[in-house]
């Protein structure tokens, strides 16, 4: 039984690094744009720091997408 899980495990592992390091590298870029950036297009910083770190993967996609609001703002053309 423990060795069906250990061949499972191995089987599934050239899978899940790559996942990991897009979940992180995503939350992590995601993450210092929140904390960067004070304009939002929907709510505030605390919600965003929420949903980047509590929902994998889908939230710091939600937070590119929906949330992240134009960062050249005070700029004038």
């Amino acid at each position: 039984m423990e060795d069906n899980i250990i061949e499972l495990i191995m089987q599934i592992l050239p899978f899940l690094i790559p996942l990991a390091i897009l979940q992180l590298t995503l939350m992590i870029v995601a993450l210092v744009h929140v904390l960067k950036n004070p304009h939002y297009r929907v709510g505030n910083r605390t919600i965003w720091i929420l949903v980047v770190l509590l929902i994998n993967i889908i939230g710091p996609i939600i937070y590119f997408v929906f949330g992240r609001g134009d960062s050249e703002a005070g700029v004038s053309e």
